[in-house]
């Protein structure tokens, strides 16, 4: 986590709230990422779809994530944890790498605690946000 400010649509924020309260009481229940996913939320400066610029990470958005370690490039789409299946690179919001990513810019680098350790990645491009595409339901 950070303290880099991050934008969210009001639409991703109050789905967001939801999945967290639904979470609370199934097989997320006492999760320490949905306390992470609060985090974020909390922190997240919230505007309109319509405000958020073509260059920030949202719900459904597919990005270009470059691993600084090993040089790796690895592209994701952020879903919510129904739409989630890591062999097609759809990335839940509750794993800790979508918790991450979420309303961060192309060219920002966070580190994130994973599993595995901790992993420092920048944002190379987004491939596709829904805002920017008219998208503003998905």
């Amino acid at each position: 986590m950070s303290d880099k400010n991050i934008r969210i649509t009001e639409l991703d924020r109050q789905r967001l709230v939801d999945l967290i309260l639904g979470a609370q009481s199934g097989e997320y229940r006492g999760s320490i990422y949905l306390e992470k996913l609060r985090g974020e939320l909390d922190r997240a400066q919230i505007v309109t779809p319509q405000e958020i610029p073509g260059d920030v990470i949202t719900m459904n958005s597919k990005v270009v994530l470059l691993d600084l370690d090993s040089g790796e490039s690895e592209t994701y789409t952020l879903v919510y944890p129904e739409h989630a299946n890591p062999a097609e690179g759809k990335i839940s919001i509750l794993a800790p790498i979508g918790t991450a990513m979420l309303g961060y810019r192309v060219g920002d680098v966070f580190e994130w605690e994973v599993p595995a350790g901790k992993r420092k990645l920048r944002i190379e491009k987004i491939l596709y946000q829904p805002e920017a595409a008219g998208d503003y339901e998905l």
